[in-house]
């Protein structure tokens, strides 16, 4: 029997495979016990919460003051708000991060496994690596978005293999509910729109319904935008949605720019005359361009000349505009200007960002990730102040803060992305839909994901393995579902050989 063929979910329902499975059901009390053990063992070694300097703080400051708007996407501050609620400490915090990722995980393995026959090895290989992950551990236990939003993701993906294979008004709804909930977390979720309309496509709903599913998914996302706009309209005098954009668009340009020679450097309109003066300036008094290659330091560093034009700006006219409100009214002048620059020089952008910036897709560094608390003893007041410390000292019970466990996951997560391409490749060229429709499916909604969520990050955003971890996990699973696929399509192509052998 082909491993893929698919299962015949509608004789049983999804809570019966569950716990009435000998397996299944063994195997999730096996990941309950395993979840419970190593989050205590690692709580041992990382008592506190591990922070980003400064991210941490500006979604603990915007939980904090119950901001509507602030420069990253407001969902995580009500998340952090929400949980304040029931508790206040840290590890109330981190443990709901661990479990939501490890049951957004869980679910999507057992939602394959539900509609597909996979055998054992696989699902016994998938259960181990989703469940005992240092990775998950780490991501768990930050204060950031990152962990939250791979559980969203995870989450979203499997509701839409639902929404594919057995749709239902509840699960439809719970979609919208999610995908609204992943993209007040992170923009990235721009693109989950454009993967549902596929999902949809794939399935057996009716016109109508696939409509209506799609419609309520995209209002409860328009609301938000709307929303967000008119509080930046308030806040600036400008119609922006997300003025974190307009700063990233001019910090990708600039790796561009100072690639460009001063005597190939093409005239600016005159709106931009001042501040493209400054940059030039930047330029030509540090060749040795301490900005790096294909990051975000031109967004944040208050010498580099976007930040050191912000400040002149508001200084002369009035010194006492919030922070806030002065970085989101610079961001429309940045975005036109950025992206007059990437029109100007397309082949600099290509050059010195996208292709850098692919690269550390595909092999993501661990950025934050690579120490605890960045090599810090201390925090400042937020979140002592949030979370009650007695004082400001964090520490490990580990011997140096360095993260050691997740060095190798960089380098893994570029060899999942090199096998997964490769055997996608080869199953174009064995003609792998002949075989199983069904998998088809499930295979073209995943190569999509990663396609898209690969030119999303290495043309508008930043590469690292926080921002990656969950195109990575869907990386690691598919290729060895598809490695599976491989191996009994061999078996049953040597099995029919031999009979027709027989035949013979």
């Amino acid at each position: 029997m082909n491993v893929f063929q698919q299962a015949p979910a509608g004789e049983q329902t999804f809570s019966q495979f569950l716990f009435h499975h000998r397996w299944n059901r063994t195997i999730l009390y096996l990941a309950a016990a395993a979840t419970i053990i190593q989050f205590a063992i690692f709580k041992y070694l990382y008592p506190f919460a591990n922070y980003i300097y400064d991210d941490s703080f500006r979604y603990l400051i915007a939980a904090d003051e119950n901001l509507t708007i602030y420069m990253y996407p407001i969902g995580y501050s009500r998340f952090l708000r929400l949980v304040s609620v029931f508790a206040r400490p840290d590890l109330v915090l981190v443990s709901l991060q661990y479990l939501v990722i490890q049951c957004s995980a869980l679910f999507l393995l057992f939602t394959i496994f539900y509609f597909y026959n996979v055998g054992r090895v696989t699902q016994v290989i998938l259960f181990c690596f989703m469940i005992i992950n240092p990775l998950l551990l780490h991501l768990g236990n930050m204060v950031s978005s990152d962990g939250l939003f791979v559980a969203l993701s995870m989450t979203w993906f499997t509701l839409l293999l639902w929404i594919i294979y057995k749709p239902s008004n509840r699960i439809i709804f719970w979609h919208a509910m999610v995908l609204f909930a992943a993209f007040t977390v992170r923009y990235n979720a721009l693109i989950y729109p454009f993967i549902a309309i596929l999902a949809f496509g794939l399935s057996t709903l009716s016109l109508r319904k696939k409509l209506a599913g799609l419609g309520w998914g995209l209002l409860v996302m328009g609301w938000f935008v709307l929303l967000s706009m008119y509080q930046y309209k308030k806040l600036t005098g400008y119609w922006q949605f997300s003025p974190f954009s307009g700063w990233q668009l001019a910090n990708n340009a600039m790796y561009a720019y100072q690639e460009v020679t001063g005597a190939n450097r093409q005239p600016v309109p005159p709106k931009f005359q001042a501040l493209d003066n400054m940059v030039r300036d930047f330029y030509d008094t540090h060749p040795d361009k301490p900005a790096g290659v294909a990051s975000t330091a031109y967004m944040w560093t208050e010498w580099y000349p976007l930040m050191k034009y912000s400040n002149s700006v508001f200084k002369a006219k009035d010194s006492s505009t919030p922070p806030f409100k002065e970085w989101a009214a610079m961001a429309p002048l940045y975005g036109s200007y950025g992206w007059f620059i990437i029109k100007k020089y397309p082949m600099h952008f290509l050059r010195y960002f996208a292709w850098p910036n692919a690269q550390k897709y595909f092999v993501p560094p661990l950025e934050f990730l690579e120490y605890y608390n960045w090599g810090h003893a201390y925090v400042p007041e937020w979140p002592k102040k949030w979370f009650g410390y007695k004082d400001y000292r964090v520490h490990t019970r580990m011997k140096n803060g360095r993260i050691w466990v997740l060095i190798p996951f960089p380098y893994l997560a570029g060899i999942a992305n090199l096998i997964l391409l490769l055997m996608l490749l080869a199953y174009l060229l064995l003609k792998g839909w002949q075989h199983n429709r069904a998998f088809n499916k499930i295979i073209l909604l995943a190569g999509s994901v990663w396609i898209a969520n690969a030119a999303f990050t290495i043309i508008a955003s930043s590469a690292a393995i926080r921002f990656q971890t969950f195109p990575a996990l869907l990386s690691v699973s598919f290729s060895l579902l598809l490695i599976d696929w491989m191996v009994q399509l061999v078996q049953r192509m040597k099995l029919q050989s031999q009979q027709q052998s027989l035949a013979i």
